[in-house]
């Protein structure tokens, strides 16, 4: 593999995307095991399902605030080095999630478990962002971002199927089927062989950086932050991360809500775990084809109508197993339409200068929605049933549509 150029751009034949699916794969694996396996297993001894999606809800606060760090990443070391850091940590932290007792009184000490875990994963994933900005032409972002998050959603499925299966099948216990989603994590960081590093002026090798050059390179950095906000591009993209479009937080709830629809545990590791991440991973390759061909803002707005069709559609529908199964591949589906076209609206905005930083100011707001949607989600299946789940997550979803079309609609008549 030839190395990076000056300015970002690589010499040559840029890296297949699927190496970014792969890198990625450990940070959904993590998520997938604590929104599948854990929530599973904690709903069927007996903790309300409320703590539950609290306890999801809090495993996206490292997210929410990553964008504090992500500077670091861009600053110091070598990507590749923040990868192995990061996914040792975040291989730690799941195998002491599943460690602990599942009862009520465990939940503190899980939740420090999550959080450590998550931090852990915003590292490994900062490398991957960093390096697939830099490495990837303008006309294939949106392919780009359809392998990565069809790495993140499928490692989600693994994560949670293959988790819950070992556990409830094969009679590991949750935290030695942490111990061995982690080892085959592991094999993922084959992938960073031959990969090419970002340009000197935003990696800085091995070399220490001293407070001075830091110094001017955050406000490099703050002025490029600046000159994303100002643009029509930047800013609509912005208002993107903070609206409930396409969220998928209801999948987050899967594992909790399926008993009403009469799905066993076998059911939910399939469809909620493996197969279900087969099918979102998909439909995150589906969207990145059709992001590099629509505009991708307009894209991402038709994904989240889609995904509210889909929500809307099993609230009314007979609660059966096979209606589980359907809706909640179809959710899937949408759920990787969604998440390539708010990869593909990012990479698009932010340009390749401080990469880290940029993309993950944008991916720590848009983990705002998904941790409140999810905790709205919760309450109203736990007071109001599973239609009221359904319906609170696409009335979420149309009042995001409208305020970016009445937003969007106002900033084209200015600028005209």
């Amino acid at each position: 593999m030839t190395s990076a150029a000056a300015g970002g751009q690589v010499a040559g034949v840029p890296p297949h995307p699927l190496r970014f699916a792969l890198l990625i794969l450990p940070f959904g694996v993590s998520s997938g095991f604590l929104t599948v396996t854990m929530a599973w297993l904690l709903n069927a001894a007996g903790v309300p399902p409320t703590e539950v999606a609290g306890l999801i809800a809090l495993s996206y606060l490292p997210h929410t605030w990553k964008f504090f760090w992500a500077p670091v990443i861009d600053l110091c070391w070598r990507r590749r080095y923040w990868y192995v850091l990061g996914g040792v940590a975040c291989a730690a932290g799941t195998w002491a999630t599943g460690a602990l007792p599942l009862t009520a009184a465990s939940l503190p000490w899980m939740a420090t478990a999550v959080l450590v875990t998550n931090l852990a994963a915003t590292v490994l994933g900062m490398s991957v962002e960093s390096l697939m900005a830099h490495a990837t032409p303008e006309q294939a972002k949106g392919r780009a971002a359809g392998w990565f998050q069809a790495g993140n959603l499928g490692g989600l499925g693994v994560g949670g199927g293959a988790g819950l299966w070992m556990v409830q099948s094969l009679g590991l216990s949750p935290a030695g089927a942490a111990m061995a989603l982690g080892a085959a994590c592991a094999l993922c960081a084959c992938a960073l062989w031959g990969l090419p590093e970002p340009p000197i002026e935003t990696a800085v090798g091995a070399a220490p950086v001293g407070w001075a050059e830091a110094w001017v390179r955050l406000r490099e950095t703050a002025r490029d932050l600046w000159a994303v906000a100002c643009s029509r591009r930047g800013a609509l993209a912005i208002l993107i991360c903070f609206l409930p479009i396409g969220s998928g937080a209801a999948g987050n709830l899967w594992s909790v809500a399926a008993g009403s629809w009469q799905a066993s545990a076998n059911t939910v590791a399939l469809v909620s775990g493996t197969l279900g991440g087969v099918v979102s991973a998909f439909g995150c390759l589906v969207g990145g084809f059709i992001c590099d061909r629509l505009n991708r803002q307009r894209a991402y707005c038709l994904f989240g109508v889609v995904m509210v069709t889909v929500a809307l559609s099993m609230a009314l529908a007979p609660r059966s197993e096979a209606s589980f199964v359907l809706h909640a591949l179809l959710y899937a589906f949408t759920q990787g339409l969604t998440y390539a076209g708010f990869s593909a609206v990012v990479l698009e905005a932010i340009g390749k200068g401080a990469a880290a930083t940029k993309y993950n100011l944008l991916a720590s707001l848009s983990n705002m929605p998904i941790a409140w949607v999810t905790l709205v989600d919760g309450w109203a299946f736990e007071h109001h049933g599973p239609p009221a789940l359904l319906l609170a997550d696409a009335a979420t979803g149309v009042a995001g549509l409208l305020v970016f079309g009445l937003v969007a609609a106002w900033v084209g008549r200015r600028r005209g």
